[in-house]
């Protein structure tokens, strides 16, 4: 079948990442994939090299500095919108992956990967129509499409992530990059992804000067941001970010988006990754470290429960993710739990029940 799978960016965001693997898990299993996204700051490929099998297209993208965010996503949706109706017919099965990508793509299957709140109302009214229009649901956890079911009344079916286990195992073995990141870094605590609310970063900030500050083991560990970017309508946030780190006075570091050969090492040179989300879909961060053999604090969420059971420890309050960081930190639990779940969550298997998924949607 032909395959059309849109997002919204370029960067390596959540959503990004998931597309471009199931893309090319997708077309390993010989179907034609497609994706299409905005080429936004005059990108014309994405963060990585994507399989040859699957056809990107770019839709350019210019900045305009003077629009607000509200302005932004409207031309981002009429733009990618303009650019995808004049092949969608092509097309046997069109699938967005985000709120700005479905609107675009209306009509068309979506992945809800997870539920947020914003402040800018063009963003906000994406966000609903993106939930409400789609024909079809796709949820990567069962605690979301139950939050769908409980907001909107329908029933998403559920299809896990994949995580490439092998990729970040194989970055703890990486010695040379390993060492390159201890050089520059230190010991650190790693977060990954933009600095948001949803991410909780704030709050991780707070635990981080915490720790440092009431352990002399730890007065020398590092908070690290790697990968992401934060997004536009979080502007506000990062600067309130920014200001409270500069209060505490401790180090931290944002790398920005890194090269895709320099994540896996960054990963698993951590002494811990901290996933302190207080909204997730899924928490591939978190399988992704733990496939390093890289311990995980998480915040105590029905979702991170669903996905990682006991393989991580959980804490809520920046007190108890203080506490918790510091436990792992001296004493590092046994990574083969961690390890051997991430294995099982494999992007063949994800490709596999998309497929499935499809057949039943062009066959109803």
């Amino acid at each position: 079948m032909r395959i059309a799978l849109l997002t919204y960016s370029t960067r390596p965001r959540g959503g990004v990442v998931h597309t471009l693997a199931l893309a090319e898990a997708l077309a390993a299993l010989g179907e034609d994939v497609h994706i299409w996204t905005l080429g936004r700051h005059g990108d014309t490929a994405f963060f990585r090299p994507v399989d040859p099998a699957v056809t990107v297209h770019a839709v350019p993208f210019e900045a305009r500095d003077e629009e607000t965010v509200g302005e932004r996503i409207v031309r981002s949706i009429d733009v990618l919108r303009a650019a995808f109706a004049q092949q969608r017919d092509r097309y046997d099965i069109v699938h967005a992956q985000d709120c700005i990508s479905a609107n675009a793509a209306l009509p068309c299957i979506r992945t809800i990967h997870h539920l947020d709140h914003f402040t800018t109302p063009q963003l906000a009214a994406c966000h609903e129509k993106a939930v409400v229009d789609p024909y079809a649901r796709i949820c990567v956890s069962q605690s979301v499409a139950d939050e769908v079911a409980a907001g909107w009344g329908f029933t998403p079916t559920v299809i896990p992530n994949g995580v490439d286990a092998a990729r970040f195992a194989a970055g703890a073995t990486d010695a040379a990059r390993r060492e390159t990141w201890r050089t520059r870094l230190g010991r650190y605590v790693l977060a990954l992804g933009g600095i948001e609310p949803r991410k909780g970063s704030l709050d991780l900030l707070e635990a981080y000067a915490a720790l440092r500050a009431s352990d002399p083991n730890h007065a020398d560990l590092t908070l690290v941001f790697g990968g992401g970017e934060t997004l536009f309508d979080y502007r506000d946030y990062r600067a309130a970010f920014d200001a409270r780190a500069r209060e505490l006075d401790v180090p931290v570091v944002i790398t920005g988006v890194l090269e895709e050969d320099e994540l896996p090492s960054l990963v698993a040179e951590a002494g811990a990754l901290a996933m302190v989300s207080t909204k997730e879909g899924f928490g591939l961060a978190a399988l992704e470290a733990l496939a390093a053999g890289v311990p995980v604090v998480a915040r105590d969420l029905p979702v991170l429960r669903e996905v990682f059971a006991e393989t991580v420890a959980y804490a809520t309050t920046p007190a108890e993710i203080s506490i918790a960081l510091g436990k792992i930190l001296d004493t590092p639990p046994d990574p083969t739990a961690g390890s051997d779940l991430a294995a099982r969550y494999t992007w063949a298997r994800a490709a596999h029940a998309h497929r499935e998924f499809y057949s039943r949607i062009i066959g109803s």
